[in-house]
């Protein structure tokens, strides 16, 4: 009965399987309550920012910082790109990465280079195969990441456009929606975006100290640190949830697919035994 081994081999397979995939998503069940924890603690503040600098951007001023300042020649952006480390999270990571591969494209048919910050392991593997530019990348970050593993590479993308050999600056990571719902977003960092809010324009300013230049690279700098590290939360929430879904599923059709080789196994099986059966009851006749 070689062909009911080879399936009992089978099922043991697909049983060994199904046990590390209801392990992992126990494991992302356990993780995401703490990284949606992270991700709702950090949104208030980073909701307050741009709030500040929606104010600021609309305030009458004599001094323009250069991140507010639109630059209409546009000959190469920066993309800092935010990814998991690990996968096994169903399309999470590579819907994100069809977009953006889309948008690359769209750019350098206008004559525009791209230069890329990657955060993730997964973003630093997939985008070295492209032709594109990689400035910086950080990855292993942890399911708890702190800002000041962040710094460095932002500050690259930052150096770049006050150097001006980079005059745009995106943000992409995956939204945090829901357990079953996690969206692929870019939001421009720099120049900085007008306010979504509905603020209405002052004839006044803010009084600085010591100085406008120096307060206002101050704010902004940790501005947009504060929405990449809120990018980065966001992201770990989704891959936990991405992961939790995608190992759910297939536990699940691991389960299907042991019934369907039960069902194999037991018709080989009554075969066999049907088999042995006409042989012996043949045999008996002959004699």
């Amino acid at each position: 009965m070689a062909g009911g081994r080879e399936i009992k081999s089978k099922i043991k397979s697909v049983q060994n399987t199904r046990k590390v995939t209801r392990a992992l998503e126990m494991v992302s069940a356990s993780k995401i309550r703490k990284a949606q924890d992270r991700m709702k603690v950090s949104r208030p503040y980073a909701r307050v920012m741009k709030q500040v600098i929606g104010h600021l951007a609309q305030a009458s001023t004599d001094y323009r910082h250069p991140y507010m300042v639109e630059r209409s020649d546009v000959k190469r952006v920066a993309y800092v790109i935010v990814s998991s480390d690990r996968g096994l999270a169903g399309g999470l990571n590579n819907n994100m990465f069809r977009k953006l591969v889309t948008e690359f494209r769209q750019w350098q048919s206008k004559g525009v280079e791209v230069d890329l910050v990657t955060i993730g392991t997964k973003a630093s593997v997939f985008f070295r195969r492209l032709d594109v530019n990689i400035i910086a990348s950080v990855t292993h970050l942890g399911d708890a990441p702190h800002l000041e593993q962040l710094i460095g590479v932002i500050g690259v993308a930052l150096d770049g456009y006050r150097a001006g050999t980079i005059d745009r600056v995106f943000v992409c990571y995956n939204n945090f929606v829901n357990t079953m719902t996690q969206k692929p977003v870019t939001e421009q960092l720099l120049p900085l975006p007008a306010s979504d809010a509905p603020i209405a324009k002052h004839d006044w300013d803010y009084i600085y100290e010591p100085s406008a230049p120096e307060v206002l690279d101050h704010v902004l700098t940790r501005y947009i640190e504060s929405l990449v590290y809120q990018a980065v939360l966001e992201n770990v929430a989704s891959e936990h949830a991405a992961r939790m879904v995608a190992m759910k599923a297939a536990s699940d059709n691991a389960t299907k697919l042991i019934d369907t080789l039960n069902l194999v196994y037991n018709k080989a099986r009554q075969a066999a035994i049907t088999q042995e059966i006409s042989e012996i009851v043949g045999g008996a006749s002959a004699v």
